[in-house]
């Protein structure tokens, strides 16, 4: 798969429409540096072990890595705030298992692809803002940058900008509209099914 077609799926992947230890002693250019290795690595075996395989593999590196309790209440914007604690918690958890199964899905095969990164700078609020860029075997590059904050004594993802796209912008505006018109059991239901859509 062309890999910015690739990058695009996995981004627009958990849309919708109408090695793995803990990140707390961890910098923040290393908390990236190891999901990019630990994509690569199912990357390279990806036929060899499979979806499954592929998630297991990230499900513990993703969860680390990225902020998911953060980025789900940032996505949801005002809907999070009438939401009780348990329904809460069952976002998160499907947010979660639709971010591992989007990424395994997709990086199931290796071409040459590897990263090269850039030193990361601090931003507004005393976030970090760690650049990198995917380099093509045919020697195209993407532009894939990592915002972090430190929560707990941890350097979190969250959120990443493939070429100047906001996946939180894009989510956000995405999952907004459909709890609009469609509201919440119908939101966990839809990502539950994609879960499912990306295992077959």
């Amino acid at each position: 798969m062309n890999i910015w077609n690739l990058l695009t799926v996995v981004i627009l992947g958990m849309h919708i429409a109408i090695p793995y230890a803990s990140a707390g002693d961890r910098g923040a250019t290393e908390v990236v540096e190891k999901f990019h290795l630990s994509l690569l690595a199912v990357m390279k075996n990806g036929d060899k072990i499979g979806y499954q395989g592929r998630y297991d593999q990230l499900a513990p590196v993703i969860k680390s890595s990225f902020d998911m309790p953060f980025i789900s209440k940032t996505i949801l914007g005002k809907y999070w705030e009438s939401l009780d604690n348990e329904q809460r918690s069952r976002f998160v958890e499907v947010f979660t298992q639709l971010s591992i199964a989007t990424y395994a899905a997709n990086f199931d095969s290796y071409s040459g692809e590897h990263f090269k990164m850039i030193p990361e700078k601090e931003v507004d609020g005393g976030r970090i803002l760690v650049q990198s860029q995917l380099i093509k075997s045919g020697g195209g590059q993407v532009q894939l940058d990592y915002l972090l904050h430190r929560t707990a004594g941890q350097w979190r993802i969250v959120n990443i900008i493939a070429e100047g796209v906001s996946d939180l912008a894009l989510k956000r505006a995405d999952y907004s509209a459909f709890l609009k018109s469609k509201g919440f059991e119908a939101l966990l239901k839809k990502l539950n099914e994609k879960v499912n859509q990306s295992a077959r």
